[in-house]
């Protein structure tokens, strides 16, 4: 499918990249439709991040083309392709420790998609009930799980076309996973695109529309959760599951 197809939002064809020398990624292809939930897997040192970096601008592709709601990346920098609706929940949450839960989430609103039912201070309450509790803690105050449920309220307080979220459940306990994984699938029914790069591949499966396998840079394989769930070799050949 075509960037410039309807619904194709965002459109990553034969990309390369890497660190200086040292090439990671090799004619990567990913598309993704508006609405849709996709997730990027693979074992560690497979090129996910990378693919991420290129996505957003933090790593200059080397070759191929990266096309956003129709408009080419390629070239621009990282704040210039957030301001055009792509946030990142990062690995490592990043939150700044001398603001309140709530001056992250005012900081950094903006309506990025330009959608009418757009992410409030309210909304973002309403489905993170634990910021709301703490809405005048610091960053430094929160826990592990509070820090991540933040980075990710701070993304959706930008209203962004894609939210593409890096190990977001990477070292929580299960019971603060559980929490975040229901407010992605309460996401993805108010429509929301997402990358999300996880290795909780049956949770992944319920979640998500499609998957991407990165082996050594290249795409394996890609498909549907029917297709994925069904197929158990490919958990033990790229996923190490």
């Amino acid at each position: 499918m075509s960037s410039t197809n309807t619904g194709t939002l965002l459109s990553c064809k034969n990309v390369e990249a890497g660190y200086g020398a040292s090439q990671v990624l090799f004619g990567v292809g990913l598309e993704i439709r508006e609405g849709e939930v996709v997730t990027l897997l693979g074992r560690n040192g497979m090129g996910k991040s990378t693919t991420i970096k290129t996505i957003i601008g933090a790593l200059k592709p080397k070759g191929g083309e990266i096309h956003f709601a129709g408009e080419k990346l390629n070239g621009l920098k990282a704040d210039s392709i957030a301001r055009r609706g792509i946030a990142i929940v990062p690995e490592g949450r990043m939150c700044f420790p001398n603001l309140t839960v709530e001056e992250h989430l005012i900081a950094f609103a903006d309506n990025r998609s330009g959608q009418q039912d757009r992410w409030t201070l309210d909304r973002i309450y309403s489905i993170f009930p634990r910021l709301k509790e703490r809405y005048r803690n610091l960053g430094s105050q929160l826990s592990g799980g509070e820090q991540q449920l933040l980075a990710i309220g701070r993304a959706l307080s930008t209203n962004p076309k894609l939210l593409i979220l890096d190990e977001a459940t990477e070292g929580l306990a299960p019971l603060v996973r559980e929490e975040i994984w229901r407010c992605l699938d309460m996401l993805r029914e108010a429509g929301q695109t997402i990358l999300v790069v996880d290795k909780y591949v049956q949770r992944l499966i319920r979640l998500a529309d499609r998957h991407v396998i990165l082996e050594k840079g290249h795409v394996a394989w890609e498909g549907s959760s029917a297709e994925l769930d069904s197929d158990r070799s490919l958990w033990k050949t790229y996923l190490g599951v």
